[in-house]
C-alpha cells in the first residue's frame, strides 16, 4: 500500500513538473519579444512576464526536491523513477540559465536603445543652442559630463551581466554535482537488480531489429513500385 501511494505522489508531481516546463518555455517567448525596440522602462506586461517566471522556476525546483526526498525515502528506488528526476533536473538548469540569458538580452537592449535616444537628443538641443547663440563653456562642461555618466552606466550594466553570468556558471556546477548523484544512484539500483542490464540489451537488439525489417520493407516496396512504372 505504501508503495502504490508513493508512485501516486511521485506521478502527480511529474505531471505538474512537465505543465510547469511547457508553461515556462511559453512565457520565454513572451518575455523575448521585450527585447525589440523595449521602452525606456520596463512595461507591467513585462514585470508580470519576469514575475510568473520566477515564480514557475521556484516552484519547479520545490517539486524536483519533493521527488528526491520521496526517492530517499524508498529502501530500492525505481531506475524508471531515478532517469525521470534527472531529466526533470537537466531541463530545469538549462531553463534558468535561458532566464539570466534573456534577462541580460532585454536589459541590454533597454539600455542601449535609451543611450541613443539620450544622446541624439542631446546633439539636437546642442545644436540648436550653438547655431543661434555662441557655445557656453559651461554647457559644453556639463555635456561631456553627461556624457561620462552614461559611459560609465553601460559598464556597469556589463559588470551585472558578468556578475549573472559567474552565478551561472556556480549554479550550474552545483546542478552538475546533484545530477552525478543521480547517475551514481541509477548506476547502483541498476547493479542491485537482477537482469536489469540484459533486459535493457535485449530492449536495444529489439529496437535495431526493428529498424531494420522498416527499412528492408520500404525499400522493397520503393523498388516494387519502380518497377511497376
Amino acid at each position: 500500500m505504501t508503495d502504490f501511494t508513493s508512485y501516486a505522489s511521485f506521478g502527480q508531481l511529474r505531471s505538474q513538473a512537465r505543465q510547469l516546463e511547457s508553461q515556462t518555455e511559453s512565457l520565454f517567448l513572451t518575455y523575448s519579444s521585450f527585447s525589440q525596440n523595449p521602452p525606456p522602462a520596463p512595461t507591467e506586461e513585462e514585470v508580470r512576464v519576469v514575475k510568473d517566471l520566477e515564480e514557475k522556476l521556484a516552484k519547479r525546483e520545490e517539486i524536483l526536491n519533493t521527488l528526491s526526498r520521496i526517492l530517499d525515502s524508498e529502501q530500492v528506488s525505481s531506475a524508471t523513477k531515478l532517469h525521470h528526476l534527472q531529466r526533470h533536473k537537466e531541463i530545469l538548469a538549462e531553463h534558468q540559465k535561458e532566464f539570466i540569458r534573456l534577462k541580460g538580452v532585454v536589459e541590454y537592449e533597454r539600455q542601449h536603445a535609451n543611450l541613443l535616444s539620450s544622446v541624439r537628443n542631446d546633439i539636437d538641443t546642442f545644436r540648436s543652442t550653438s547655431s543661434s547663440a555662441p557655445v557656453d563653456p559651461r554647457r559644453e562642461a556639463d555635456y561631456m559630463l553627461n556624457e561620462r555618466t552614461r559611459i560609465d552606466r553601460s559598464n556597469s550594466m556589463v559588470d551585472n551581466i558578468l556578475s549573472q553570468a559567474y552565478a551561472t556558471r556556480e549554479e550550474f556546477g552545483r546542478q552538475r554535482q546533484v545530477l552525478m548523484n543521480i547517475q551514481r544512484r541509477v548506476t547502483s539500483t541498476a547493479s542491485r537488480i537482477p537482469g536489469i542490464n540484459t533486459l535493457i540489451a535485449k530492449i536495444n537488439t529489439r529496437k535495431k531489429r526493428d529498424s531494420l525489417i522498416i527499412a528492408t520493407l520500404v525499400s522493397v516496396c520503393i523498388l516494387f513500385l519502380f518497377f511497376l512504372r
